[in-house]
């Protein structure tokens, strides 16, 4: 359940981020609110699954998925540019993720074991 949390709280992340940018420096009320309540539930998502993982690979996942989730969304949405540079280097940050979740799992039996 904590890997869950952990990608639930970095996708509410990138909801957040966009917030702030429709928020206009927090000068727009409903964009304001929507970011600060956003910004309350993935910390708080991401609390719970530090319960279980380890925080270095707990943040390393909730920021890359927040950070990799705005730059796609930005380019979607907004046309920022795609390029190929760009979107290697997003798939070598998601490559990064999917890395610290597998080699999490293949640790979890070993904790505490040196």
């Amino acid at each position: 359940m904590a890997w869950v949390y952990l990608i639930a709280a970095g996708v509410t992340e990138i909801v957040w981020a966009l917030g702030l940018k429709f928020s206009e420096g927090f000068t727009q009320l409903v964009p304001s609110a929507i970011t600060i309540v956003f910004i309350f539930i993935s910390f708080y998502l991401f609390s719970k699954a530090m319960k279980q993982i380890p925080v270095g690979t707990a943040y390393a996942i909730f920021t890359g998925i927040g950070a990799a989730g705005t730059a796609i969304v930005g380019m979607i949405l907004f046309g920022e540019i795609a390029s190929i540079a760009k979107i290697f280097f997003l798939l070598l940050l998601i490559s990064g993720i999917v890395g610290l979740k597998l080699v999490d799992s293949k640790d979890e039996g070993k904790a505490g074991v040196q």
